[in-house]
């Protein structure tokens, strides 16, 4: 195995315990010992383990009964059985509960140590795919751009990937910073998953639990075990997007992880090993942010191993009409509509534009493109106003849509709805602007941070 596993080994006769541990610790991995369910449910609650090796029938709570009681806890861990009794119908329920994999005395130890093996890296791969679900991977292709400083940062990626090192990208915002940490992960060769993670979209109490992970009882509302994002990236690239919204405090949690490899579940006092590489990111200036006190100077020096300055448009106008068409063409296709070309006066529009949101203004600008262009050819008077210098033709309201500020500025409506639906388009542009960042948000918003939180129940339910 690449790397050493908790295993839990249950049955009521030490003897056949001991051969398991034997075996187990041969294969390189942490052994720990219960002599019936009742005992390994205490042990669990105890330490955490990667897997459950149990007999199926012990006095007291059998195999069946664990594997119940660990569904009930939503303790999600693969289970082997190992029994001397086996029948088909206990190997069903057993199988309904959660085993994965069920083996009939007199066996082989080779035997045990495939199931082992092959239990461990499907519970990998399942953990893997329940990351992914709320994860759309996006690929090194979305990185877009001919100029002559993309070229450059591309041609650092290809050098630095390779390497364990930590990166820091310093950026404004919109730029692509989690692009091109993505890249990075992609071209390194690490098998394990890309974990980004934005530190200023999560509030500050629940960073750590995030991070770390925790153990069931460990705070209110932690009613199971849950793997943080160490863990999750351990074998591939942990993200940690805008580093200097993250306390000082926590930060010194950080710095020991990068230094030791290690981690503690919070509630837990087992240090789990780690491998992982970190690219960090920040919208400061990271040496400003030192000067002011938002950033340990330690933990910077542990992550400027390599610093990566990702362009802002500004500084490439020459790639707007490549990364133009490109949004274009991906928000028309996603209306089931051909894209339109853009018109040879709306680039000049956009190439004299300072672009001051970067390329995720452009890309929220051509969303709008496509949704307001009637004809072949996106025109001046669909970008916005700042833009071009024209008023915007607004497309007529979609029953049950919320009208857009050009629409509420042609028609009344009754004050309440009209003040709710600005509200609600204020919010989303600023959301839009600051990268779904919360707390950049209420700045920009000039409101609490609670009362951005408040808003958003509101108008997203």
């Amino acid at each position: 195995m690449s790397s050493a596993h908790r295993i839990l080994v249950v049955d009521d006769e030490e003897k056949m315990r001991r051969l398991l541990e034997m075996a187990l610790r041969g294969m390189g991995h942490e052994v720990i010992q219960a002599s019936d369910g009742s005992e390994a449910l205490e042990r669990l609650a105890e330490e955490p383990a990667d897997l459950v090796l149990t007999d199926l029938r012990m006095p007291g709570l059998d195999g069946i009964g664990l594997l119940r009681a660990l569904r009930e806890r939503g303790q999600e861990l693969p289970v082997v059985v190992l029994t001397a009794y086996g029948t088909v119908e206990s190997a069903v329920e057993a199988m309904k509960l959660g085993a994965v994999d069920y083996i009939i005395r007199p066996f082989e130890m080779s035997t045990v140590e495939l199931a082992v093996t092959r239990a461990l890296a499907m519970d990998v791969v399942q953990r893997e795919n329940r990351f992914l679900r709320d994860e759309v991977t996006r690929g090194w292709g979305e990185l877009i751009g001919q100029s002559p400083a993309m070229i450059r940062l591309y041609e650092l990626i290809r050098q630095v990937a390779p390497a364990r090192s930590s990166v820091f990208l310093a950026g404004e915002t919109g730029t692509g910073k989690e692009l091109v940490a993505r890249a990075l992960h992609q071209e390194s060769g690490r098998r394990g998953l890309f974990v980004p993670i934005n530190c200023a979209a999560i509030p500050a109490e629940l960073l750590e639990s995030e991070l770390f992970g925790f153990r069931k009882g460990a705070f209110t509302g932690a009613e199971r075990d849950r793997m943080g994002r160490f863990e999750v990236a351990s074998g591939g690239t942990l993200f940690l997007d805008e580093i200097t919204e993250m306390s000082v405090a926590l930060q010194a949690k950080l710095l020991r992880v990068l230094q030791e490899r290690v981690v503690e579940r919070l509630g837990s006092h087992k240090t789990l090993s780690v491998d992982l590489r970190v690219v960090a990111a920040a919208n400061r200036d990271p040496q400003q942010a030192v000067a002011d006190g938002y950033l340990r100077q330690d933990l910077y020096y542990r992550l400027n191993v390599v610093r990566l300055d990702v362009p802002p448009l500004r500084a490439r106008t020459e790639d707007i009409p490549l990364l133009a068409e490109h949004f274009l063409e991906k928000y028309s296709r996603e209306m089931g509509r051909p894209p339109p070309h853009i018109a040879g006066e709306t680039l000049q529009h956009l190439e004299s534009y300072p672009w001051p949101g970067n390329i995720r203004e452009l890309e929220n600008m051509m969303e709008r493109a496509a949704v307001l262009s009637r004809g072949s050819a996106v025109t001046p008077d669909q970008l916005p106003r700042e833009v071009s210098g024209t008023t915007v033709s607004a497309a007529p309201t979609r029953p049950g849509e919320a009208p857009s500020p050009e629409r509420l500025a042609l028609e009344p409506l009754a004050l309440e709805p009209q003040v709710e639906a600005l509200e609600r388009g204020l919010i989303e542009a600023a959301l839009r602007r600051t990268g779904d960042n919360k707390s950049a948000a209420a700045r920009l918003l000039e409101i609490s941070e609670r009362s951005l939180w408040y808003k958003l129940k509101k108008y997203r339910g």
